[in-house]
């Protein structure tokens, strides 16, 4: 006969109420009736939970809400040790994973394999998610309206700015506790359709943007599991467009992780897959397509894609909002992507050094950094120490400013590629400088 293993993570929870047993069950009790599925539960079961069997079905809901509103807290079926039933509505378990992801994230010294990137990741089409989550399953009787989408939508732009011009070790930890703790909860309550996938719809951009900080800090695996939720939400809410940039967005971690086939296959899917828009989107996507057949070895696509950003960069109406604001500058840094990686390294520079003179006010710190570093990087390889020490002291008197993991591992990576090159009076300091740097460049 099996030994019954008790339920630990619903022990904690317990203990962490405070409550007694009796209290346990009247909590439930009293849930049930407000849903009009009473229950009569009674101390012996609670002890029979905590013992490891598990409730009904049914019941499973009850318990949540009764621990959740005790926590003052969103408590999932995977906190508290239930599994979550195959045929369960989808909606509710897409916002359970949610919640779990952000909360595992804040504590991701414990988070397994976040770094890990898997060209294997399973991407969902646009006709199986559209509309997938037409049951929304309650949590506490109240509504959510226009100002909570806003409330969402201004907090999402706050944390984009401030990962841009500061860095993400410190942003994303905000994001994913604000997923978890407000957004998700938003996603379990009542709300009229057009509500609900306003919210859903800022709730994939989140997601996105949150993926975007986690591969920031080289966690890929993480970065990926937010951009998966992310394509959900889009198709749950019937947005397209974000379910397009998205896809892209995942393009470019292949791509800069190297895995020029799969970049491609999300980039001609990004592409394909959007709807009609105007040419500056159209470029948007071009754009990565290039990138991505560049890495991928095939140049001739990747300079044919480029052209076609060119063109359609040349006759796209201008004002386009911050959430995929493409223009010269930006046209320009992916072509020096395109040339660096189809072996053109001048080309490349030259590019570069295009994309800083057309650079405006709404290009950010962080950036400015990133693609500095990767200038002086290129003017090195084509043998211009002195261009490539140039522009290195300009990076490492911006790099106090700003905390992101990418222009960290950039900052790490000076002092190995000037070791070579010490002899040089102007190579030594910036060597010195940025070894005396580093000391902040561990990893997450």
């Amino acid at each position: 006969m099996t030994t019954r293993k008790p339920n630990e993570s619903l022990a904690r929870l317990y203990q962490e109420t405070r409550w007694n047993l009796r209290q346990f069950a009247q909590a439930v009790n009293k849930i049930g009736t407000e849903r009009g599925t009473p229950v009569r539960y009674r101390e012996q079961s609670v002890h029979q939970w905590l013992k490891g069997y598990v409730p009904k079905e049914g019941t499973r809901p009850l318990i949540l809400e009764a621990l959740s509103r005790k926590l003052g807290r969103p408590v999932t079926q995977v906190e508290v040790g239930f599994s979550t039933p195959a045929h369960e509505p989808n909606s509710y378990s897409t916002v359970e994973e949610l919640i779990d992801l952000g909360r595992q994230d804040v504590e991701r010294r414990n988070f397994l394999g976040a770094s890990l990137f898997s060209v294997a990741l399973t991407i969902p089409n646009w006709p199986d998610i559209v509309g997938r989550m037409e049951s929304v399953q309650s949590g506490r009787a109240h509504r959510i309206g226009t100002s909570d989408v806003d409330l969402v939508t201004k907090m999402t732009d706050r944390l984009w700015e401030t990962f841009e011009d500061f860095g993400g070790k410190h942003t994303r930890p905000m994001a994913a506790l604000f997923l978890a703790n407000t957004v998700a909860p938003y996603l379990r309550v009542d709300a009229p359709e057009e509500i609900r996938k306003a919210m859903m719809s800022a709730t994939s951009f989140l997601c996105y943007l949150t993926g975007w900080m986690a591969e920031d800090e080289a966690l890929h695996g993480l970065a990926q599991r937010y951009y998966k939720k992310g394509l959900e939400f889009a198709g749950a809410s019937g947005d397209h467009l974000t379910y397009c940039h998205v896809l892209r967005g995942m393009s470019v971690q292949a791509a800069d992780l190297g895995h020029g086939p799969v970049a491609v296959r999300l980039a001609d899917a990004a592409a394909a897959a959007a709807p009609k828009t105007g040419p500056r989107m159209q470029a948007f996507f071009a754009a990565q397509q290039g990138y991505a057949s560049a890495v991928a070895g095939d140049s001739r696509a990747a300079l044919g894609s480029i052209r076609q950003t060119e063109k359609s960069l040349e006759i796209a109406e201008s004002g386009i909002g911050a959430f995929g604001g493409f223009n010269a500058s930006t046209s320009a840094y992916a072509a020096s992507n395109v040339r660096y990686h189809s072996g053109d390294i001048k080309g490349s520079i030259d590019s570069l050094e295009l994309h800083f003179r057309l650079r405006d006010a709404s290009d950010t710190p962080r950036s400015a950094l990133r693609f500095s570093s990767l200038l002086a990087e290129r003017q090195l390889e084509l043998g211009h120490l002195d261009a490539a020490c140039k522009t290195w002291s300009q990076v490492l008197d911006g790099y106090p400013n700003v905390n992101s993991g990418r222009v960290d591992r950039h900052v790490a990576n000076i002092s190995r590629l000037l070791q070579p090159y010490r002899a040089n009076s102007a190579a030594r300091d910036i060597y010195e400088r940025a070894v005396s740097r580093s000391v902040r460049n561990e990893s997450p």
